[in-house]
């Protein structure tokens, strides 16, 4: 919802300053309308302002402004009297912050100016509205509220209709990753008895004696002198070595496959139904509204 803040100054400098503002504050330029008054006072009349005359053509620029005659009348006279209509269309939760920066400006307090006016002989809008608020009621799909806003600024709401949001949950599903199992490979190292068979020969250095009975030769002349006779015993001893050898490999491989599976829940949702005098009957569904008579 959108409501429409009024400020009335004395200067024109001040509502263009008062507007720079709020376009610096981020509200839309579009949204923001400065309506000035009369150049000088002398081509008014005397006394209050003649809206039936609608001298200078300040009542008709008010049509659009969405507020109450008694309020329109007052601006009016405002600006009949040479002052500077700034008008702009901001959100609700923004309002404060809006009429903070039209006050800083310089805005007129609109009571006291009425008052001072009704000195002068300014008899207002009537009777009935001689108090002059300087703001009244929202009205909202034909039915008012009212309430008062202080300050130089007023505000007043411009929406026309009120609102039943229709309100649906949507099923959003994802993918998210989950661990399901782990398969682990480690190597390590046994020690297995093994046995092998080996044939090994050895030598063996026996001493043989002999009886003998024969006649010295001539050879056998150099048996008297010294002499060595030896023999080697030798056999043949296992000897162990080993080598490593790449039998077999053990390895991880992954497969990915899809599957696709149903995921059910339930969703609210908001209806809206609409009955009239006459007893129809009207209810928002999933293809729109369907009009009916109840049962």
């Amino acid at each position: 919802m959108t409501q429409t803040i009024t400020a009335l100054y004395d200067d024109q400098a001040q509502a263009q300053a008062a507007l720079s503002k709020l376009v610096a504050a981020g509200f839309p330029q579009g949204s923001i309308r400065l309506t000035p008054g009369a150049s000088t006072t002398a081509t008014r009349s005397t006394g209050s302002y003649d809206h039936t005359r609608d001298e200078g053509g300040f009542w008709a620029s008010l049509k659009d402004a969405f507020m109450p005659e008694e309020d329109r009348y007052a601006y009016t006279e405002g600006l009949s009297r040479g002052g500077t209509l700034l008008t702009a269309t901001v959100e609700d939760n923004r309002v404060a912050a809006a009429m903070d920066i039209l006050e800083e400006n310089g805005s007129v307090d609109l009571d006291e100016r009425e008052a001072t006016w009704r000195k002068e002989g300014w008899s207002g809008y009537g009777a009935a509205s001689a108090t002059g608020a300087s703001a009244t009621g929202t009205v909202t799909s034909g039915t008012a509220s009212t309430g008062t806003a202080t300050g130089a600024a007023a505000a007043r709401g411009t929406g026309e209709t009120d609102y039943i949001p229709v309100v649906e949950e949507r099923l959003n599903v994802g993918k998210r990753v989950a661990e399901h199992g782990r398969v682990r490979v480690r190597s390590y190292a046994i020690e297995t008895p093994v046995e092998e068979q080996v044939s090994l020969r050895e030598e063996h250095v026996e001493i043989e004696r002999r009886a003998v009975d024969r006649p010295v030769t001539a050879a056998d002349e150099a048996l008297f002198a010294e002499k060595t006779i030896e023999a080697t015993e030798r056999r043949e001893e296992a000897v162990v070595s080993k080598d490593a050898r790449v039998v077999e490999e053990v390895g991880i491989r992954k497969d990915a496959t899809q599957r696709t599976e149903t995921v059910s829940d339930t969703v609210r949702r908001t209806e809206v139904e609409v009955e009239d005098e006459r007893g129809n009957v009207s209810r928002t569904g999933v293809s729109g509204t369907d009009p009916r008579k109840p049962v």
